[in-house]
């Protein structure tokens, strides 16, 4: 059985880069660790703009349960990259 499909998801963050690492560390060097663009919106909704998951659902097109799962993974991979001295590679994925 496959797994059911990404939703289009409405991302309104652009990638101006697409590697977050420590300073001073060859790239090549250090784990790299992809962060989603959903993710990265997610992020940027609740906790810089001071969304609830539910606002941010509605304006992402998706539910605030998948809000929730998001926003749960993108916090792990941030504070794993930060705490772990490791990369965060932007990735692109199904947004409209």
């Amino acid at each position: 059985m496959s797994p059911r499909y990404k939703k289009p998801r409405t991302c309104g963050c652009g990638l101006k880069g697409n590697t977050f690492k420590p300073a001073g560390v060859p790239l090549d060097s250090i784990e790299k660790i992809a962060l989603y663009r959903d993710e990265l919106e997610a992020l940027k909704l609740c906790d810089m703009d001071g969304l609830t998951q539910e606002e941010a659902g509605v304006q992402m097109g998706i539910s605030r349960g998948t809000v929730q799962r998001i926003l749960s993974s993108a916090r792990k991979k941030v504070a794993m990259a930060l705490s772990e001295c490791k990369a965060l590679v932007l990735q692109e994925i199904i947004c409209r």
